[in-house]
């Protein structure tokens, strides 16, 4: 479903911006969502690296019909510290996309930005 190119796993790996993009895009081809988000990283204790320390996450976000936007983020703590910062993270991105909303009752999307403050 989120059709990730072997070659761009093969080129930079699982825990990376492009194969974040590609999640995101594959599950937007591929469903009737209009919106989709990837999240993939190292949330520990082990698995890090010098150049992908654990807690790097990469999340990416986007409409269908519209332009994926992907974070890259070192969150600090324990496996489920750094798994609950993502969603939070994953969920705010989201929530932050103004045209996601455009077609909803416009008290929802108050709801979330008081949400978000």
């Amino acid at each position: 479903m989120l059709q990730v190119k072997q070659v761009t796993l093969d080129n930079f790996g699982a825990v990376s911006e492009e194969v974040a993009r590609e999640m995101v895009e594959g599950a937007l081809t591929s469903s009737d969502a209009e919106v989709a988000v990837s999240v993939t990283g190292i949330a520990g204790p082990s698995g890090g690296s010098e150049q992908k320390p654990v807690g790097t996450v990469y999340i990416a976000w986007g409409l269908k019909g519209g332009e994926v936007s992907c974070e890259k983020t070192v969150f600090l703590g324990n496996r489920t510290e750094v798994r609950k910062q993502t969603i939070i993270s994953a969920l705010t991105h989201c929530l932050q996309q103004k045209d996601l909303f455009k077609d909803i009752n416009e008290s929802l999307y108050q709801k979330s930005e008081t949400f978000l403050k």
